[in-house]
């Protein structure tokens, strides 16, 4: 039996941060193909997959966009809602059909900003999201772009 990923919604966040964070949520159906973000849009929004895969993927000019990674259940679509200027800074698109909760952003950063134990903890699910989309990027773009690859099996 696998542990379950630190960056999942269920091992990252304490029940009572879960609870209080799914009070906002808002059940939502994507069709495979549906486009969530694109890189430099407004990020107003966040998704957690509750079944179905969504691909992250980065513009490369004059290629096709490269997928970083493919997210699945329990997994957070979408970081840039916490950071100023709220700009999107991957794309992301369902390759399956997907159920997920959408939050609106916020709503979410004003809970986060009125209760400090909440905002602390949702800062650091959203933290070690990133450090581990910044890996997977950074092996992705070297797999596909270095004459070596990344070296990395991962």
């Amino acid at each position: 039996m696998s542990t379950p990923s630190p960056t999942r919604f269920t091992a990252a966040l304490p029940a009572d941060c879960r609870s209080r964070l799914m009070e906002l949520a808002r059940e939502v159906n994507l069709d495979e193909g549906t486009r969530l973000f694109r890189e430099g849009g407004r990020a107003d929004r966040f998704w957690v997959v509750r079944s179905g895969s969504v691909a992250l993927d980065v513009h490369v000019p004059g290629r096709r966009a490269a997928v970083i990674e493919n997210l699945g259940s329990g997994e957070l679509v979408g970081c840039s809602w916490l950071f100023k200027p709220y700009t999107w800074r991957l794309g992301a698109e369902a390759t399956t059909p997907v159920r997920a909760y959408e939050f609106d952003a916020a709503r979410v950063r004003m809970l986060m900003d009125a209760d400090p134990d909440f905002g602390s903890a949702l800062g650091h699910w959203v933290g070690q999201v990133l450090a581990h989309r910044l890996q997977a990027a950074r092996v992705r773009l070297l797999d596909l772009y270095a004459p070596y690859g990344s070296g990395s099996y991962l």
